[in-house]
């Protein structure tokens, strides 16, 4: 009987360790969008009747690309909550987009436990809250993945219209990091999650930026390259500086224009149907600068 049980056994405990080193949510929120006076909405998504996600939606107030009525679906990545991407999205809110930020299933106030097809459900779920209650056309979603959070975005770009996609810091697949991380294990086999994005990549057929930095200690900068190199035109690349969770500041302002860059060439808001409905905004003010936290 013991011996029976031992395949069993390793298994869960295979899959017991790959879930600790896949995801590390935190409940404790460190930075609110008031901070940087951003206007915001809590938004309550439900993916399945089961699950309850919490994220933010900021709407557009101004910047050089608010007329365009565009929303940047924010799928973060595997460390922390939504408090820890503020200060980034309040680099996307500069720019005049609005912003929805969400919390997979088991971070930050959303509840449940995360996995690859819950994330795919949550990124659903946000998805659809922007295109029925608020009214955004798919031609004005920019799918934005930060790390583990682009293994959610490509699923949606795959599936679902956009307007363009942004891949930042973005690895190849969950085996291929394995083999970065244990080389001398056999691991892929044994790899239930597999957010295999090197295979989506190439079917997105819409715009697509990809961002990634050789100083980047967590995801090796050859799977950015690999990716860029897998995606159909158009396409761009931005070689970023800085490490994993910090090169969009240490990018910065080249960070920026190459978003503006992209957005800029889509097609302008009265080609692509009905201004979107939002809360009314707040006053701009000066946003002062921090970091957001853990990106991976």
């Amino acid at each position: 009987m013991a011996a029976a049980c031992a395949p069993a056994a390793a298994r869960l405990s295979l899959d017991r360790f790959e879930q600790a080193m896949l995801y590390h949510p935190s409940r404790e929120f460190s930075v609110l969008p008031r901070t940087f006076r951003m206007p915001s909405e809590e938004v309550s998504l439900a993916p399945e009747p089961a699950i309850s996600l919490h994220g933010w939606f900021l709407p557009a107030v101004d910047g050089p690309l608010a007329d365009r009525g565009l929303v940047l679906l924010y799928c973060h990545g595997n460390g922390g909550n939504v408090s820890n991407r503020v200060h980034k999205s309040n680099v996307f809110h500069k720019l005049g987009l609005s912003v929805l930020v969400f919390d997979y299933r088991g971070f930050g106030k959303s509840t449940g436990s995360p996995d690859e097809a819950g994330t795919y459900r949550d990124g659903e779920a946000a998805y659809k809250f922007l295109t029925g209650k608020k009214g955004f056309p798919p031609e004005r979603i920019i799918l934005y993945g930060e790390s583990l959070g682009n293994g959610v975005s490509l699923e949606l770009a795959r599936k679902r219209r956009s307007a363009a996609l942004i891949v930042d810091s973005a690895f190849t697949s969950i085996p291929d990091m394995a083999l970065e991380v244990f080389p001398w294990l056999p691991v892929r086999p044994w790899i239930r999650n597999r957010y295999d994005n090197l295979a989506k990549i190439g079917g997105v057929g819409r715009p697509v930026l990809v961002m990634h930095s050789p100083e980047d200690q967590v995801i090796p900068f050859e799977m950015g390259k690999r990716l860029f190199a897998a995606a159909a035109e158009p396409k761009a690349f931005l070689e970023m500086q800085g490490g994993h969770d910090e090169g969009y500041i240490d990018s910065s302002p080249r960070y920026e224009r190459a978003i503006s860059d992209l957005l800029k060439g889509l097609p302008p808001r009265s080609a692509c149907g009905p201004r979107p409905s939002s809360p009314p905004p707040g006053p701009p003010s000066p946003r002062s600068r921090g970091r957001s936290g853990p990106g991976s």
